[in-house]
């Protein structure tokens, strides 16, 4: 039999050719702390079952790793869709939603029950999943034609995916299945239903939770914890979406095709200002001083506190914006973290004590001199920027740490409105596939640093994991100590900033390590009818990251 030469882990060793990369990872998984369940050979992305059939290098990917991670939610997704068509005996009168992010897992939903979800019906498909779980079952990939795939989903019911694959310009789709049940995914997956081993399912709501592990301990499974606050926002935006009859994203093409674009961006935007309004007249009622707004980042904060603004004057009130960017300590007094490197995330790069004692004066009707944080020199001036609270005035204070407690300790609690704000799309690519929000943010933070920094979509790209890092650790935590959150989302949104993302996105050279990053968000892209940018209102928050915007940002 032909023997090719393998390169794993550094060492070169002899395989038959047709070996699979299964079999390979088999060999080496004692050399792992966690399961092996994808690999890149000759630093292409492939699923296991891949043979090696010529001479190639081959590095594995665990469920440590965010690619490896994301076949293992999008896997344990497909085992559940599978356990519940078992439990429901294939009915199609019955429709899955996966709808939205809850902490470690995904809020689900079952349309067409007459009694509703209930517990002993969640028992029955999570006792269904073990089993195939136990039974090992190989999780097939065929690829086959647009049409044929359509032709498919149409005879299981499945509208969206009809919808979705009508604007595909691929001439193929990659269908997943275990046994007989069949279903598309967007993304890799794991070899079989016996990697997944660490999932729940919840009541909740309406719904259920698909709960499943954190990727930093991919074999344990974190209690739920219910966030209520967020749940209510995503609720909102999801009734948002229904209203305008736009839930996945072959609606949203259905919309673009038709000519309907220009109206669903104005009663979009009238629904997010109406929401604006709202949040003004609670501060005004509930005779807040101090507006504190945070969110992680290209969450669309700046045009958010502009508009906010402009509504608080609607409402005879007096803002006065505040950026706890300007309190950073000196650049030679910032922590630096494990590597060396300036923290500038840290709570600890903020000079918390002068900023609570100026906050604590100028509600106190003294006069203060307020700093400004000299980016270029990396020190805190003072030139003369004075402030004096009157009657009707309020402080607009926006920064990631603005929700932490430490933050504003030394201020009363009954001067504080705390607002959340983040990018919290209630679009699916259909009702099986949901879409990240941190892609959407990304997306967004690639075209704003191109326009406002001149960086380049390789350079967003690259920093972005420490970008993440920061919102877990000073962010996301604290999100349900607002008392209000706002979804910054535009349903429309990707289909106007692909036109900005793609070219940039292309540019990266395929020897990069951002290329295969690039490729999969350029695929994601690919899903998007275009629209041009030219009826985005200019006070949108979309304006913040494509240009053309009224307010400074």
């Amino acid at each position: 039999m032909e023997q090719v030469t393998v390169k794993v882990y550094g060492e070169s060793i002899q395989v038959p050719a047709g070996t699979t990369l299964l079999e390979l990872a088999k060999r080496f998984e004692e050399r792992e702390e966690h399961a092996i369940v994808l690999a890149y050979l000759d630093g292409k992305l492939c699923e296991l079952f891949k043979e090696v059939t010529d001479q190639c290098e081959v590095q594995f990917l665990t469920l440590a790793d965010e690619i490896g991670f994301s076949s293992y939610k999008r896997s344990t997704t497909l085992l559940m869709l599978k356990a519940i068509d078992d439990v429901m005996e294939h009915s199609k009168d019955f429709q899955v939603r996966i709808m939205y992010s809850l902490g470690n897992g995904y809020y689900c939903e079952m349309e067409g029950l007459p009694e509703g979800m209930s517990e002993d019906l969640l028992f029955s498909i999570k006792r269904r999943m073990k089993e195939l779980v136990w039974a090992d079952i190989p999780i097939r990939k065929e690829s086959v034609s647009t049409d044929v795939a359509m032709r498919r989903f149409a005879a299981q019911g499945m509208v969206d995916k009809v919808h979705l694959f009508q604007y595909r310009r691929v001439s193929a789709a990659n269908l997943y299945s275990i046994e007989e049940y069949e279903d598309y995914h967007y993304g890799y997956m794991v070899p079989s239903t016996g990697y997944i081993k660490c999932f729940d399912l919840i009541l909740y709501s309406a719904g259920f939770v698909l709960q499943m592990p954190a990727m930093e301990e991919p074999e344990t499974l974190a209690p739920f914890e219910p966030r209520k606050k967020l749940f209510r926002v995503l609720k909102e935006s999801e009734d948002w979406s229904t209203m305008l009859g736009v839930d996945t994203v072959g609606a949203l093409n259905d919309v673009i095709a038709d000519g309907g674009i220009g109206d669903l961006m104005l009663v979009q935007e009238a629904l997010q200002e109406k929401k604006i309004a709202e949040i003004a007249e609670r501060i005004e009622r509930e005779g807040k001083k101090v507006v504190l707004i945070a969110g992680p980042s290209s969450s669309g904060k700046t045009t958010f506190s502009h508009r906010l603004s402009i509504q608080l004057r609607a409402h005879g009130m007096h803002p006065h914006p505040i950026a706890l960017d300007d309190y950073f300590v000196n650049r030679v007094d910032t922590p630096k973290d494990a590597s060396g490197k300036y923290d500038f995330e840290c709570i600890e790069a903020i000079d918390r004590k002068q900023f609570n004692e100026d906050l604590t004066r100028l509600l106190a009707g003294e006069m203060v001199e307020l700093p400004r944080f000299n980016f270029h020199t990396g020190v805190r001036e003072y030139k003369g920027d004075f402030k004096q609270l009157n009657s009707g005035d309020v402080l607009v204070i926006e920064g990631i740490h603005g929700l932490n407690p430490k933050m504003t300790e030394q201020l009363p609690d009954n001067s504080k409105f705390k607002i959340y704000i983040s990018a919290l799309t209630s679009l699916n690519i259909d009702q099986h596939n949901r879409i990240s929000t941190t892609d959407g943010r990304l997306i967004r933070r690639i075209v704003r640093d191109a326009r406002t920094r001149g960086n380049s979509a390789q350079d967003t790209i690259g920093m972005w994991s420490s970008v993440r890092r920061g919102e877990e650790r000073n962010i996301f935590p604290y999100q349900e100590e607002a008392d209000i959150m706002f979804n910054s989302a535009l349903i429309y949104e990707l289909s106007v900033i692909k036109q900005y993302a793609e070219p940039l996105l292309f540019a990266i050279s395929h020897d990069t390590p951002e290329y295969l990053e690039a490729k999969r968000l350029l695929k994601f892209l690919d899903y998007f009818l275009g629209v041009s940018g030219e009826a985005v209102p200019n006070n949108s928050i979309l304006r913040e990251f494509i240009g053309g915007s009224s307010f400074k940002v």
